[in-house]
């Protein structure tokens, strides 16, 4: 659920609005007054620049006369166009095409600090950043192990990790067009604040946001971390294959990014996908307190879950779920049950989502999601709960998965910034 962190008044729009999946009708002959009045030559001409930025996005390098063909402009106004956009720093010339017959042509290309995207991922363990321009090149990317035990220190860390990445790609923090923070939690605009912050302790104070907000100012947005990773799927991995898929993340939170139509699902408060919340527990008692706070699913099958359940069975030594599941790989018939029962868990949580939204792939993310093994063993286990079974692959996006979402959808908002900026001139 993409969130502004600084809401902006609602303005009504202004001039006829036609209903969905209709046209606007054709004046009246002879209707005369501002609501038929003829388009302005202003408004005509940021059209044309606005037209051509976007066939330029989609084909890439192109000359004037492949941008006239696609855009049916006449070359003479195709030509004042680009030449307004190329003056405002938003295309330049990328070459020529050489090798065909005719005259040498000019090749065009948006200009990559047209521009800029930050992403940020607040990780339990670390946080994680890129920066990229607007045509989706990484210009920089890093990490840092966060260490910070109040909401000031995780605010300072994504500020040094923001400076760390414009000083790598040589720009002032200033110049970022968009800031997307992929985080766990939803917008709660009643407190305005973050809430279901799952692991973050603190994360869900009002002084959260506003510390946020005072870093980095008006261009922020807060998407959900898990709803980051889909679109990330959706935009780089197997979700660009599929028209319905819902991304899971099992690790040390447990969320899912649903994509129906090629659009992530929010539903009408952003929760959609929080699955932490399922009342599925597998026979096993969870604490009340965790399950209130982080979700009784989750309380039941996330990595500190696996942990619990371990020493339960009788393991020993310093534990973590990766050690449980490479204990199981290994033949320890503990460490295989524990695992057995997170893959029933997994199973029972995706059929609840197969039997409600029918998606054709599911994709399997975080630690527990992404172990050898775990993806067969759900899918086993999803055979005898559910009539259909969907595709099950796990995500080869890594531990960037959620920066790399943050900066797909920031490159969408930057875009729209920079279009409505060349409807204004």
């Amino acid at each position: 659920m993409t969130t502004p962190a600084v809401p902006s008044a609602s303005t009504e729009p202004t001039g006829q609005v036609a209903p969905p999946g209709q046209a606007v009708p054709p004046a009246p002959n002879g209707l005369a007054g501002s609501r038929w009045a003829a388009a302005r030559p202003s408004l005509i001409r940021a059209m044309n620049e606005q037209l051509l930025l976007e066939h330029i996005r989609q084909l890439g390098r192109c000359s004037r006369a492949e941008l006239a063909r696609v855009s049916g402009l006449s070359k003479p106004t195709v030509s004042l166009a680009l030449g307004n956009v190329e003056r405002a720093g938003l295309v330049r010339i990328a070459g020529q095409r050489t090798g065909v017959p005719g005259r040498t042509a000019q090749l065009y290309e948006i200009t990559p600090d047209a521009g800029l995207i930050l992403g940020l991922d607040v990780g339990h363990d670390f946080v994680r950043g890129g920066l990229a321009g607007l045509t989706g090149e990484i210009r920089a990317r890093s990490s840092l192990r966060a260490r910070a035990t109040s909401v000031r220190g995780r605010v300072a860390e994504l500020v040094e990790l923001a400076d760390l990445l414009c000083a790598e790609a040589g720009v002032f923090r200033t110049a970022i067009t968009q800031t997307v923070i992929g985080s766990p939690g939803v917008y709660d605009p009643r407190r305005d604040a973050i809430k279901l912050s799952g692991h973050l302790p603190g994360w869900d104070r009002p002084s959260a946001l506003a510390g946020l907000r005072e870093a980095f100012g008006t261009s922020l947005v807060l998407e959900n971390d898990v709803d980051a990773s889909a679109l990330a799927e959706r935009a780089l991995g197997h979700g660009q294959e599929v028209e319905h898929f819902a991304f899971v993340h099992f690790g040390s939170g447990i969320g899912m990014g649903l994509v129906i139509g090629g659009q992530l699902v929010r539903g009408a408060h952003g929760v959609a996908g929080e699955i932490a919340y399922l009342p599925l527990t597998g026979g096993s008692a969870v604490d009340e307190n965790e399950a209130r706070k982080r979700g009784t699913f989750e309380a039941a099958a996330s990595a500190a879950s696996v942990v619990r359940a371990a020493r339960r069975a009788g393991m020993r030594g310093p534990l973590s779920a990766r050690r449980v599941f490479e204990a199981a790989d290994a033949g320890d018939a503990r460490a295989a049950a524990v695992v057995a029962e997170e893959a029933c868990l997994a199973a029972r949580a995706i059929c609840a989502v197969v039997a409600v939204v029918d998606p054709e792939l599911i994709v399997l993310g975080g630690g527990i999601g992404r172990a050898p093994g775990f993806a067969e063993m759900v899918g086993a286990e999803l055979d005898q709960l559910s009539p259909v079974r969907p595709e099950i692959k796990v995500s080869a996006l890594g531990t960037d998965a959620v920066v790399d979402g943050c900066l797909a959808a920031g490159a969408e908002l930057a875009w729209t910034q920079v279009m409505a900026a060349l409807g204004a001139q």
